[in-house]
């Protein structure tokens, strides 16, 4: 989403113009929120991953626009935090990731029954 496409976007419905964003960085600049972009490049999926997780636990139903918009700003600093001071591979955001370290059940040896062979 270019800058002028932010700009013309209704401001009362912050949540729409989040769902219509075409990237990360959108979301920072429609929240106001500084980033690092070597951060966001690093972890932009996980990043936006973790928002919506806290954003899960938030009510935004019937707030003022600026009350949803000041909500979603912390969300988005929270996640972005989490990200600063650690890695997505710490963070562990995505199911691939959390497998790639859970443990391994022990596997057995297949064991076939000499009377099944013939």
């Amino acid at each position: 989403m270019s800058a002028s496409q932010l700009e013309t976007t209704e401001p009362a419905d912050i949540v729409g113009q989040l769902q219509r964003a075409a990237s990360a960085e959108d979301f920072f600049e429609l929240l106001d929120v500084d980033f690092d972009p070597k951060v966001v490049n690093v972890a932009r999926l996980h990043i936006l991953k973790r928002m919506g997780q806290y954003l899960a636990s938030e009510d935004l139903d019937g707030l003022p626009s600026a009350e949803t918009k000041a909500r979603c700003k912390t969300v988005l600093e929270r996640a972005y935090a989490d990200f600063v001071e650690s890695s997505p591979l710490d963070q562990r955001v995505f199911k691939v990731l959390k497998d790639a370290v859970a443990p391994k059940s022990p596997r057995r040896p297949a064991f076939v029954s000499l009377d099944n062979l013939k």
